[in-house]
């Protein structure tokens, strides 16, 4: 993940505002404006980390919106502590040398962007392992994906499908949304170049696989909607080559991590 992007930094930017990091009351009470500190980031239970880039990135961001910090950063963590690791309760994640107050101002923000992209992992290796050893991928592809508001304004499957067939760039793949048997019979006479099947029970996925398997040459096949940890095996083993989660973004639980500060 490209940290120093226009886009991260603009909503690294934007949660530093939210916070008022920069108008810390209580650090410009409590702390002596030269105070240097040690913090540690703590995992207070197991997960998989992600975003360990985004520490200096906020700490760098802060002092371009705060125009006052002459002090540099630093943050240190072990060579085997990087994205995708599997941290344990109790594992130190990194440790922030700086001006304390910088440190206290940030806290917040570091925190919220570390807990919430350390959920997404810990969800997503979960799931992963949940479809070890079937062929299906938890997966989003590039390319043109047809759902169900594209095909109510496009005026149905048909008309849908043709008009992304005229109007795609290059060679984008084109996958389109279907809730029933009919449809996806429909979808693939008309030129689907590959299919979502959308709120399906385990049966009817694996009827509508080896349906394809029928009317088309062999495209790809994916489903989402109601998928949980409980049900995802099941759905890996009707066939399917891709499984869309939602959960992984709207229904994610945050990590809980700390930050330990003393002085330096």
């Amino acid at each position: 993940m490209d940290w120093n992007s226009r886009r991260l930094t603009g909503i690294i930017e934007n949660a530093l505002l939210e916070d008022r990091a920069t108008s810390d009351a209580s650090s410009y009470a409590c702390i002596d404006p030269n105070q240097r500190g040690a913090a540690t980031i703590i995992a207070k239970q197991d997960c998989i980390l992600a975003g360990l880039g985004c520490v200096s990135r906020i700490l760098d961001v802060y002092a371009m919106l705060d125009g006052a910090v002459v002090s540099h950063h630093e943050v240190i963590s072990h060579p085997e502590i990087f994205d995708g690791v599997r941290l344990h309760r109790g594992q130190a994640v990194a440790v922030i040398r700086h001006n304390a107050r910088v440190i206290l101002s940030c806290e917040r923000v570091i925190l919220n962007f570390l807990q919430r992209v350390s959920g997404i992992a810990t969800l997503t290796r979960k799931f992963v392992e949940a479809v070890s050893g079937t062929k299906a991928r938890i997966d989003l592809s590039d390319g043109v994906l047809i759902k169900n508001n594209h095909i109510a304004l496009a005026g149905g499957i048909a008309s849908a499908l043709e008009r992304a067939h005229r109007n795609r760039r290059g060679s984008q793949l084109i996958e389109i949304e279907v809730r029933s048997p009919a449809e996806l019979k429909q979808a693939l006479e008309k030129g689907a170049e590959a299919v979502l099947l959308d709120n399906m029970t385990v049966d009817d996925v694996k009827q509508a696989v080896q349906l394809c398997l029928q009317l088309a040459k062999r495209i790809p096949v994916e489903c989402s909607g109601g998928i949980t940890l409980e049900n995802v095996r099941a759905y890996a083993e009707t066939g399917v080559d891709f499984i869309s989660v939602g959960a992984l973004t709207h229904s994610v639980t945050a990590v809980d991590m700390s930050l330990r500060i003393a002085p330096a």
